[in-house]
């Protein structure tokens, strides 16, 4: 445990009062409770967490947990980063204990010879006169047991041959461990010269080296198993070649999985998840029975086990590669995610299964697999994007019911009304969503809402691109210039905002949900409460809450824009000639005649429109009518804001050579406050707008006020604007009734007796 752990344990978990934590203790110092020999854990944590409460505890251990899995990854980086060096460290050590070991033998050898040497001229050294009774007695009964000895070797020697030949290798390995015994004891009892003793160790050693090479052989052959292989290699270990063994182990395996993949693609036609299954199944399983092989033979010794990782990690890796080539590349070039993910989960699977043997590879697996899937990733997102963009180009923008659906009632919900591309792009995204699902190891739930997000963003693009003269004026990213059918019709238009924002508050949201709930799920797996559900929920409103704001972005561009065009619409002509210009106030006063009061006509094209779309929303937003009374306040707004914002209006207004009159001053009283009116009887008059229609009216009477003109003087009474204004609501919606006055126009009234100021209005 290092110092950032300690620290982080010791303000997570609140252990050690705040005395501790004020001192700026070394670690060395905090460790020194834990280092006495009398150290008692129960006793301590008791006395730490003795004052905290149930919360408290929890927390301590959710802390605990994830600081215990935080340190066995950084442990297993660790050895993983290191691993390369210490396996060939540790095959170089064992080479060296065995040439040790030949050079102690030969040492051995060298010194019993020397000494034989040295006995035989001290023999020569004495008188021959004195000896030479004894001398040819003891040559006499050294001749006759070097005769049975050698008698013994032949017969030693042909029992080996025969016993190699059937290959029986326990009676082997015991007629040669015999043979040393018995080399063994006539080197301790002087009986051989040193001659005699080196020729039937060097005869023993090659008849051991024989059965050692006749091991190797028989596993080196492709028809070998399960108890032959074992008993062979427990074998060539007991013959001191455990190196050798070991690693004839490992290829003998290595050699019958590549036999049995190629046996099984040579007689097989599957694809995809059944393809990856059963090759996943084939090396998993190799690997496992030559884990429990090496275990039953080696042991855990650290040689043998280091060898052992290398040879996993390389089947996992040529298995990998296996699957890249067969089964991820043609995914990839159909953009099929799920493909991918299902390959990548079902390898995973398998891994599982042999960590409960000690061996994890899944860091393996994810290192090789995450570049190829999040190129995969990337294109999901492109087809995405291009199918939406195929189906847009022939999109009639008509919201029909998902196809084979009908329409159930209460249930708008689970079948939407949307466009034939925006039902595309939500099919594609909710499957994109589901794909990903088998990805958790791989921790990509943020990339995959960020990548839900651009695709958003790109299709908003398009419905934007569809606006009438969009496509000239947008500097759109995503879609590029991609062809888009245009939404001539109001209806039209206003199903691209229909299509962005039920996808942006209801489809996409939930599709979201699916990704959020695992880290939540992961972060109180170890904490079972009965109000578990109900903490989920309440740790992913925010995450909900930033997600919507993002989408509603995306569609506020897209509402922007339709108000944009259609302001300049109403403010322009197709000539580029403005209909809403300082002139139609200022020259009021010129007439030699009073005009006939009604709202001017852009202000009447104003009422009409909003009228129009108000209607279309209402059939086409049911259950979402707040989204219609935004869309209609924004309007509204946009084309106040461009009259409060026009300098060359104000400057004509206030400074120009026929500056507002008296006349100029009632029109536009009266326009604003028709507009005003027939907002607040639609319920979209908003403050924002109401605040500035009232400062440009204020504006208007400072600019008559500026001409010496009381403006008080010259203006009716607000009643007279309200009832004129009521009257143009009547006629413009055909909804007037006057009685036995003719009826005009509503586009050129002339009747004086109804508009003419000061009248008695029916």
């Amino acid at each position: 445990m290092d110092s950032s752990t300690f620290s982080s344990i010791s303000r997570g978990s609140s252990l050690g009062d705040s005395s501790e934590l004020d001192a700026h203790l070394t670690l060395s110092d905090k460790l020194k409770p834990f280092k006495t020999s009398h150290f008692d854990p129960d006793a301590y944590i008791t006395s730490k967490c003795y004052t905290m409460n149930e919360k408290e505890i929890r927390h301590l251990s959710s802390n605990l947990v994830d600081l215990k899995k935080a340190s066995a990854e950084e442990m297993r980086k660790s050895v993983y980063a290191n691993y390369g060096a210490f396996i060939r460290t540790s095959k170089e050590i064992s080479d060296l204990e065995g040439q040790l070991l030949s050079m102690r033998n030969l040492l051995s050898t060298q010194a019993a010879f020397v000494h034989s040497l040295a006995e035989g001229v001290g023999l020569d050294s004495l008188s021959s006169d004195e000896e030479d009774s004894c001398l040819e007695d003891h040559t006499s009964q050294q001749n006759i047991h070097l005769s049975k000895m050698e008698n013994w070797l032949v017969e030693f020697l042909d029992t080996l041959e025969v016993l190699l030949a059937e290959k029986r290798v326990d009676e082997a390995l015991a007629a040669l461990d015999e043979g040393e015994k018995i080399v063994e004891e006539a080197n301790q009892r002087k009986s051989l010269n040193t001659s005699s003793l080196l020729s039937f160790q060097i005869a023993i050693t090659e008849q051991r080296q024989k059965l050692a090479d006749q091991l190797a052989e028989t596993m080196s052959l492709s028809s070998i198993r399960g108890v032959e292989l074992r008993s062979a290699v427990l074998a060539l270990k007991k013959l001191g070649d455990g190196p050798r063994a070991h690693t004839l182990l490992l290829n003998s395996h290595q050699q019958r999985l590549h036999t049995s993949i190629q046996s099984f693609r040579s007689s097989n036609a599957l694809c995809g998840r059944a393809y990856t299954t059963t090759i996943s199944q084939l090396v998993f399983s190799t690997i496992a029975q030559a884990v429990n092989d090496s275990m039953l033979a080696f042991g855990e010794e650290p040689a043998y086990s280091s060898e052992l990782v290398t040879w996993t990690v390389k089947q996992t890796e040529t298995l990998a590669l296996h699957l890249k080539r067969h089964v991820l590349v043609s995914s990839a070039a159909s953009g099929s995610l799920r493909v991918a993910a299902e390959c990548v989960q079902v390898c995973l699977g398998y891994c599982s299964l042999l960590e409960a043997r000690g061996l994890s590879l899944s860091s393996v697996l994810l290192r090789l697999f995450r570049p190829f899937i999040e190129q995969t990733f990337s294109d999901s997102l492109k087809k995405i994007e291009q199918s939406s963009a195929a189906v847009a180009a022939a999109d009639d923008w008509c919201l029909v019911y998902p196809v084979g659906t009908r329409p159930v009632s209460g249930s708008n919900a689970s079948q939407p009304k949307l466009s034939s591309s925006a039902h595309k792009f939500s099919s594609m995204v909710q499957d994109f969503v589901e794909d990903t699902g088998p990805l958790e190891s791989f921790k990509m739930d943020n990339l995959t809402l960020e990548g839900m997000l651009k695709v958003f963003n790109s299709y908003v693009n398009l419905l934007i691109n569809a606006l009438p003269g969009s496509t000239e004026n947008e500097n759109l990213e995503g879609f590029g210039n991609k062809i888009v059918r245009i939404a001539e019709t109001e209806a039209q238009q206003i199903a691209l905002l229909a299509n962005a924002s039920l996808l942006a508050d209801e489809i996409l949201p939930r599709a979201a949900l699916k990704l959020m709930p695992f880290q939540q799920q992961t972060n109180n797996r170890s904490l079972e409460t009965p109000r578990k559900g109900h903490s989920d929920r309440q740790n992913r409103v925010p995450e909900q809450r930033e997600i919507k704001r993002r989408l509603q972005r995306a569609v506020d561009r897209l509402r922007d824009s339709f108000c944009r065009q259609h302001a300049l619409d109403l403010i322009f002509t197709e000539d580029g000639e403005t209909q809403l210009c300082a002139q139609m106030y200022t020259n009021l006063d010129s007439y030699a005649y009073e005009p006939e009061w009604f709202p001017s006509p852009i202000f009447q094209e104003l009422y009409v429109r909003l009228t129009r779309i108000a209607s279309i929303a209402t059939d086409m937003f049911v259950g979402r009518e707040r989204f219609a009374t935004v869309l209609l306040i924004r309007l509204s707004e946009t084309v106040i804001l461009w009259l409060s914002n026009d300098q060359n209006f104000w400057e004509e207004i206030e400074s120009g050579p026929h500056p507002l009159g008296p006349l100029g001053l009632q029109q536009f009283y009266l326009d604003m406050e028709f507009v005003m009116l027939f907002c607040s009887q639609g319920r979209y008059l908003s403050r924002s707008l109401h605040q500035v229609i009232k400062d440009i009216i204020d504006r208007a009477i400072q600019a008559l006020y500026a001409t010496g003109i009381d403006p008080q003087s010259v203006l009716p009474e607000d009643e007279w604007f309200a009832e004129v204004g009521q009257i143009a609501i009547k006629m413009l919606s055909g909804k007037a009734n006057f009685g036995n006055v003719e009826r005009n126009p509503v586009t050129s009234p002339t009747s004086s007796s109804i508009y003419s100021h000061g009248s008695n209005l029916d």
